[in-house]
């Protein structure tokens, strides 16, 4: 079907949605975020034709299933666009996230970490764990933009191999190294919130956190030696990585390390100095930092050419996210009025006398949650009136640490989550993919979570 020609200019009408967003962050007001909401609707409307049919399917039944909700709660029709709103922020930052790849294109720093990840590799098994380790360290730095930066340079490295082989290890290796970060990070904000929750000190549980990320990144590891050994670099490859000048990539290394921690000092001191969140802090911070250190590397032209066209091609083919994120507002914020959420609180109720079970069960009830689009947020908040009693009786670092570790399992297989989705799209796989071969790990992390935990009590 040919498309209208003003379709290759949505990225300006996506882009003021996302800018008189951010600009309401700061004024919040309720006149603006209705508007927000009105115009949500038109970003719907038009997005919905030019989505695959998956997404299609997906926020079709989450605008069905919410509508109907929506309906039970008794609200009038006029207070829907304020319902659409919530998941604004994300969409905003998916829409900055291609000025930072950008810069690490232009700088070519992602030529150097994919050299780097190849150099005495002869096979996929001992790429595993440097490719899981790599994004792990580019997450405590960049958060989300590291997984999109690993992704894109494994798809270079393994572009050599079959699409099935070279997704399922970009599925593992990267979104587990992503997720055993945020497990420790500070940053992280449902370390933060569990942390709030459950009224512990972060230095308490940081050595727990740290040994559990250990623990399961060496077993994860051990898992990916074993299963993708059998797949060797072609000849060619291995001759290219003897030639390889080792001190030019390190320097190159120690800059790209350099940007990221004073990009998140810059993070943790402008969010700290006029009290934004972490996600709009990111935002709002990718393009001047990423300009900036154009500048500095007197790479402002290729930037700036790579920056916008990869920018507008990004923003103007956004339709599966917003379908989705748009439909997921309406489903989660009208299921938060109806009175399933106690029917979910009720079977933690009943095993409250097993302190393993109990254990075990908050982790589970994350990943099943995020199965259905809920944000573990806001699985924090349905636990809340069940762990609030809990923490009388139990320790409350037992109770942190499963909150922290069941809803950091959910990045790897939550369906609809923004991580796993973004990894769909790159990869062009089914979201149910993603979640089916990363569920052993979600599992393993609620195993490790449940005894770490339990020994503790």
């Amino acid at each position: 079907m040919k498309q209208h020609p003003l379709v290759r200019y949505l990225y300006l009408f996506y882009a003021s949605v996302f800018l008189l967003h951010t600009i309401n962050v700061f004024i919040d007001s309720e006149t603006i975020n209705y508007i927000l909401g009105v115009l949500a609707i038109f970003m719907l409307i038009v997005s919905f034709p030019l989505a695959s049919g998956l997404f299609k399917i997906l926020g079709g039944t989450f605008l069905a299933i919410g509508g109907y909700l929506f309906i039970s709660t008794g609200h009038l029709l006029h207070v829907i666009p304020s319902l659409l709103t919530s998941n604004l922020s994300l969409l905003t930052l998916l829409a900055m996230l291609p000025w930072m790849n950008s810069i690490v294109r232009s700088g070519r720093f992602d030529r150097n970490l994919n050299l780097l990840m190849k150099v005495n590799v002869s096979d996929l098994g001992k790429l595993y764990p440097r490719s899981s380790l790599t994004t792990h360290i580019l997450a405590a730095f960049l958060n989300l933009s590291a997984a999109t930066i690993s992704q894109d340079v494994l798809k270079s490295t393994l572009a050599s191999f079959s699409k099935e082989i070279r997704n399922s290890f970009i599925t593992t290796a990267s979104l587990r190294g992503y997720s055993l970060a945020l497990l420790w990070s500070p940053l992280e904000i449902m370390v933060a919130v569990s942390i709030f929750a459950t009224g512990v000190d972060y230095v308490t549980i940081l050595p727990w956190l740290i040994l559990m990320a250990v623990a399961a990144y060496l077993l994860d590891s051990i898992f990916g030696r074993i299963y993708y050994k059998k797949y060797k670099f072609e000849e060619s490859n291995l001759n290219r990585q003897s030639m390889i000048d080792k001190k030019v990539i390190g320097k190159k290394m120690m800059q790209f390390i350099i940007a990221l921690i004073l990009f998140l000092t810059l993070v943790i001191m402008i969010g700290n100095l006029f009290d934004l969140s972490f996600i709009l802090t990111v935002t709002i911070l990718i393009f001047p930092f990423a300009f900036i250190w154009s500048l500095l590397m007197k790479r402002r032209r290729s930037f700036w050419t790579i920056g916008w066209n990869n920018w507008k091609e990004k923003t103007n083919t956004m339709q599966n996210f917003i379908v989705l994120f748009i439909s997921l507002s309406l489903f989660s914020t009208s299921l938060g009025d109806t009175a399933f959420l106690e029917a979910i609180q009720k079977p933690l109720s009943y095993v409250s006398e097993y302190p393993m079970v109990i254990l075990f069960l908050i982790q589970v009830i994350f990943v099943l949650l995020s199965m259905f689009g809920i944000h573990p947020i806001a699985t924090v908040g349905i636990l809340t009136g069940i762990i609030t009693p809990l923490l009388d009786v139990m320790n409350p670092v037992s109770i942190a640490l499963v909150l922290i570790t069941g809803s950091v399992a959910t990045f790897t297989v939550g369906t609809y989550g923004l991580l796993v989705t973004l990894t769909a799209m790159g990869t062009g796989q089914s979201p149910y993919r993603i979640t089916v071969q990363n569920m052993p790990f979600a599992i393993g992390m609620w195993v490790i979570g449940t005894l770490v935990a339990y020994l503790l009590l």
